[in-house]
């Protein structure tokens, strides 16, 4: 298993790529890669990204089949089924490194927003998302801003989730957030 450092710039790599609109040559499944993931899965990070049709995560990383252990929920939250995901991931797969992925123009977080400013009955499944979103969020906030914020709030309580709270303060785990901009494909990692 590769440590989170290497995970990271393995990502970064595969966003120039994505951007240069060149990607590794080769292909993302053939039969070798078939039989290869038939047998077990070792993906080198975990994503916690939105479920956005416009920010699919292994395409955006330049990534194959069973590189990436991907949780998508829309807005990014982590509830305790994602948290368990996750836990999952570094636990018995042996994860370094986990990523919680925001991007522009998103949909929950100008839900989210917007609920600030006219909090009008919502389903309960949306209930669920703008409330989870909520308290990372300022009335006055930018999307952009909030998006970061909703990020770094997602982020920060993923270190002290039980399951994963051990790996952290070992330095066995790595946690960092990310932002993806869909109008360039580039993704800005937070600096920490």
């Amino acid at each position: 298993m590769i440590d989170a450092e290497e995970a990271l710039d393995r990502l970064r790599e595969g966003n120039r790529r994505f951007v240069a609109g060149a990607h590794r040559g080769e292909p993302y499944q053939d039969q070798a890669r078939h039989v290869d993931l038939s047998s077990g899965q070792t993906p080198f990070a975990v994503v916690l990204g939105c479920s956005d049709s416009r920010a699919p995560v292994e395409i955006l990383f330049d990534q194959r089949p069973g590189d990436l252990f991907v949780v998508r929920v829309a807005g990014n939250i982590a509830k305790p089924t994602q948290v368990g995901s996750i836990e999952f991931a570094v636990n018995q797969l042996g994860v370094r490194l986990v990523v919680v992925l925001g991007h522009s123009d998103c949909g929950a977080i100008r839900a989210a927003l917007r609920h600030r400013h006219d909090p009008a009955p919502l389903t309960p499944g949306l209930n669920e998302i703008i409330e989870a979103i909520a308290p990372a969020i300022r009335r006055d906030n930018s999307v952009d801003d909030a998006v970061w914020a909703n990020v770094n709030a997602v982020a920060a309580g993923l270190h002290h989730a039980e399951g994963l709270r051990d790996h952290v303060d070992r330095g066995a785990l790595r946690i960092v957030g990310a932002k993806y901009a869909i109008d360039t494909g580039c993704v800005e990692f937070a600096t920490s």
